[in-house]
């Protein structure tokens, strides 16, 4: 798309109309049908450039005889094509050493068990000769698990640009809001 222009001469004046459109939500609502916009610079009371999804543009505002000479201007932004997505090859686990049961150690003298208080107290013997079970923890052998596939990003919709015709409208529609009265509230008696 060429560069589309709107030019209006409005019947406010050059600060009431920067307020409007140099505040992002403000101008995000005008050109809203070019995505979502960001003011990308501006000059102080003169110009705002601003970049959407579909298209860039500028604002510009002169003080005009008996109002404000305002210019929209629109550009559409090529959508670029879109990447193909190379899948990254999925990770090999590393391989894990065969578990191999160690060997078991010739058991080790277990210490004299310790009289409790009820025999040192009244000194009488608890018989020592009783075995305590021995537990021997094996660790399980490890188990290979495949990783989980990380879903693939779903590409983000490119949106279309605009027809001339309407980026037309946008801007004109624009113009028209800009310029229309806006009465405050409870003024009329």
């Amino acid at each position: 798309m060429a560069p589309l222009e709107a030019k209006r001469t409005l019947v406010k004046s050059p600060p009431e109309l920067w307020a409007e459109v140099s505040d992002v939500a403000a101008l995000a609502r005008h050109l809203g049908e070019f995505g979502e916009i960001r003011i990308t610079r501006t000059e102080p009371e003169t110009v705002v450039e601003w970049e959407g999804d579909r298209a860039s543009g500028t604002v510009r505002i002169e003080p005009s005889g008996w109002g404000t000479r305002v210019t929209l201007t629109a550009e559409a932004i090529a959508p670029e094509p879109p990447r193909d997505a190379v899948p990254e090859p999925a990770a090999e686990p590393a391989p894990h050493p065969e578990c191999e049961p160690e060997p078991v150690a010739d058991p080790v003298p277990e210490p004299p068990r310790r009289r409790g208080l009820w025999a040192r107290l009244f000194r009488l013997r608890a018989p020592v000769d009783e075995p305590l079970p021995v537990v021997v923890e094996l660790e399980p052998e490890p188990v290979a698990v495949e990783p989980e596939p990380k879903p693939e990003p779903e590409p983000e919709p490119v949106p279309e640009p605009l027809a001339d015709d309407a980026a037309r409208e946008v801007l004109t529609g624009v113009l028209d809001t800009l310029g229309a009265a806006h009465h405050r509230p409870f003024s009329r008696g």
